[in-house]
């Protein structure tokens, strides 16, 4: 029995339903994409079936759930490779869109909010940057903007900036000189600030396309310049100088729907494994009574519940402990990014030769989920971070009274001696 209030319930089954009986046969081939045509064609449909935008304000015209029912909803989405972007789900505008609702003021959320709520735009995150600018380092941001009279100047290289190709706007992330309090404009820190910048601004410009291994994202992932660009006082989202504290604000969410996303898409796997195991027959046994395939779905089942466990607890976290909640998603996407790989891996393995060809879609799922563990940081980078925030929480735990566990194992030691 569900444990979700009833009107979310209603929801995930009706996205449920939207996606099986709406969204899965209109689904490209593996490796083609869907037509502009056909996606406004079945952007239409979820907005009759009221399943369109799940996470956005009702206001704007999404259904305006709470962060902690995200999930299951996003789950139910990422049940096709094409459901998030027909929801309106998928990255980076559900991200920005999360982000233009917490810091954007009302001016922004009518210019830039309402427009990527409806579908009517879309937008990209400019952050990444080619070596030695930031990546999965974000001090190391290279593009500034320098403050002039009535606004911002910014000159700078962006790369990976995934569906510039398609944006009306990017939200880019520069590095902005200390403005003294004493000036007209009024005084800010130095540090990383978020500019609103519409891409057709001059000297605004699409570099060269990086063509990738995943193709869930529209718009691409291709370089952006900024070459003298000017931008009004009122591009500014949120406080000069406070870039960083607003990434993460955005970063923990995004990396988290992600998660969500993709679990859905190994749930979509899992199905297509046990169908196969449930029909195929081996050494005179059906499949699924096999050892070896049991041991492969019993780990799946594994993989799928923990993801769906850490997913849950940092959405709720994030709700009520932003910083604690940031610092959790880390784990979250570590873990899952991985996991959803496996489960995948495992039912390709499972479905044989099949699985490896296009009779399945399989085999582009994992093209698309591979990719994860080096986007929205590498897994390393947040292992490195899992590990440091451990020791230092450990730290302090002893230096508030709490045993020390080295002393302990040494009077074991003795005491045996």
């Amino acid at each position: 029995m569900s444990t979700l209030p009833s009107e979310v319930e209603d929801l995930r089954i009706r996205t449920r339903d939207f996606i099986r009986s709406t969204v899965i046969p209109a689904e490209p081939l593996p490796g083609e994409r869907l037509g502009e045509d056909s996606l406004d064609r079945l952007r239409a449909a979820a907005k009759s079936a009221g399943v369109f935008a799940p996470h956005a304000p009702k206001e704007y015209g999404g259904q305006g759930l709470a962060l902690r029912f995200w999930s299951p909803i996003f789950q139910e989405a990422g049940y096709s490779l094409i459901g998030p972007t027909v929801l309106n789900c998928q990255a980076p505008d559900e991200g920005n869109m999360h982000m233009l609702e917490l810091i954007g003021t009302e001016d922004q959320k009518k210019q830039y909010l309402r427009p990527l709520v409806s579908g009517a735009a879309r937008s990209c995150f400019g952050m990444t940057e080619p070596h030695p600018g930031a990546g999965s380092d974000p001090a190391a941001l290279q593009t500034s903007a320098a403050k002039v009279h009535g606004g911002w100047i910014i000159n700078g290289h962006k790369r990976f900036t995934s569906g510039a190709n398609n944006a009306a706007f990017c939200i880019a992330m520069v590095r902005t000189p200390a403005l003294d309090a004493s000036a007209p404009e009024g005084g800010a820190p130095a540090g990383a600030t978020m500019l609103l910048v519409d891409m057709d601004t001059p000297g605004v410009r699409i570099g060269e396309q990086i063509s990738t291994m995943d193709r869930a994202i529209g718009g691409g992932h291709p370089h952006l310049h900024f070459e003298d660009v000017f931008v009004p006082d009122s591009a500014v989202l949120g406080t000069p100088g406070k870039g960083f504290r607003y990434a993460q604000a955005r970063l923990g969410p995004a990396r988290l729907t992600h998660c969500m996303r993709w679990l859905g898409l190994a749930r979509r796997a899992m199905d297509i494994a046990l169908d196969r195991t449930n029909t195929r027959e081996m050494f005179g046994s059906a499949l699924h009574e096999l050892g070896i395939a049991q041991d492969m779905l019993a780990l799946n089942v594994m993989d799928l519940e923990t993801s769906d466990a850490i997913i849950t607890k940092t959405a709720t976290l994030l709700e009520s402990n932003a910083k604690a909640g940031s610092a959790l998603s880390s784990v979250a996407k570590a873990h899952t990014s991985e996991a959803v790989y496996r489960v995948i891996d495992r039912s390709l393995q499972l479905c044989g030769g099949d699985g490896v060809s296009d009779r399945l879609p399989l085999a582009s799922y994992l093209n698309e989920v591979r990719a994860f563990r080096i986007y929205d940081g590498s897994n390393e980078t947040h292992k490195w971070a899992i590990a440091r925030r451990a020791s230092a929480e450990r730290r302090r735990a002893v230096e508030d009274g709490a045993p020390f566990q080295a002393d302990v194992a040494q009077t074991y030691s003795s005491a045996e001696a």
